[in-house]
């Protein structure tokens, strides 16, 4: 058993959470049982578990005490990186701000994973984010994108993805060429719509700041001065992949993000992101990172979720593998 005692009533309710509700979480995820008395906590459980809350509770109130907001999923984040790293320091994570949106919302790392995606970002001028749905991979590349802007470092920003989904299907979907396209892109607006305002985004779309386009309109060009996102990238073919990271002139940087257990692409063409993982990544000034359902910042199902179909897709290789 372990009593802690928080010196702020003010701090520790925040802290706490309405109803108590992050004490619950937090028990959850530690696997204690929390008495909370006022300001003082007492942790049961055993001796392991009892110091990877003590140290989650009171990093946790350093970060309230910083003015952080906690989120329901940094929790999980927490207890994960204290548990695989017990000299981890939140602080380092959580208030590496990138940017403040229009809505006053700060956006900063959320995992570790993330930090050394920002930390690779800023010192490398190409950088290749892989991982599961819901890591942040595409969200935090449009922040710095949009930072790097707002500091003078580029004067543009290009956001583009393969239209693969489409394939020999659309010429038959209605409207125009904008109008058939748009759909796949829409990922990459809605991101951009959390960030800038939707006048202030238009406003940039029309100058040619920013330009939203499928990768195929990227084939003959050099970009200079950009900030380039490739999202989907497992939906490239290598021919395609090798083209876009041609296109990467003098001052820019490029990332590049995908799922390599979503490939769309037809049977017999072979990924260009899963080509460049392979053979890329003793390039210097290249980086790769790769994200896991640790680093899920959407609804905490969704982790769940998705280490449930790799524990499926793990069985079903296993039992193929016995049967053999």
């Amino acid at each position: 058993m372990k009593e802690i005692t928080f010196d702020n009533i003010t701090m520790a309710r925040e802290l706490f959470g309405n109803h108590n509700y992050n004490l619950a979480r937090i028990s959850e995820a530690t696997g204690v049982k929390i008495d909370n008395r006022g300001n003082t906590l007492i942790i049961k459980g055993n001796s392991e578990n009892i110091i990877l809350t003590e140290k989650m509770l009171n990093q946790l109130y350093g970060l309230v005490q910083e003015n952080f907001s906690i989120h329901p999923a940094d929790i999980e984040t927490a207890a994960s990186a204290l548990r695989n790293d017990s000299s981890c320091r939140l602080k380092n994570i959580f208030l590496d701000t990138i940017l403040i949106t229009f809505k006053k919302k700060n956006i900063a790392p959320r995992s570790p994973n993330q930090k050394l995606y920002v930390e690779a970002v800023r010192n490398n001028d190409i950088v290749f984010a892989i991982g599961p749905a819901g890591t942040g991979k595409t969200y935090l590349a449009m922040a710095m994108a949009v930072a790097a802007m707002t500091k003078g470092e580029i004067n543009k920003i290009i956001l583009t993805r393969p239209a693969v989904e489409a394939g020999e299907a659309l010429g038959f979907l209605p409207g125009d060429l904008s109008e058939k396209i748009n759909p796949y892109l829409r990922p990459l607006y809605d991101a951009l719509h959390d960030i800038l305002s939707i006048d202030r985004a238009k406003e940039l779309i029309d100058q040619g700041s920013i330009e939203i386009a499928p990768l195929a309109f990227m084939r003959g060009r050099t970009l200079n001065n950009a900030f380039i996102i490739l999202d989907e990238a497992q939906n490239t073919t290598s021919e395609q992949m090798k083209m876009f990271l041609t296109r990467i002139g003098n001052s820019s940087r490029a990332l590049i993000t995908g799922d390599i257990t979503q490939i769309d692409l037809p049977a017999g063409k072979k990924s260009g992101l899963v080509e460049a993982k392979k053979i890329l990544q003793d390039i210097p000034g290249l980086k790769f990172i790769f994200f896991n359902n640790n680093d899920v910042v959407r609804h905490r199902l969704v982790s769940r979720i998705i280490e449930a179909y790799d524990k499926d897709s793990s069985t079903k290789k296993m039992n193929k593998n016995e049967t053999r």
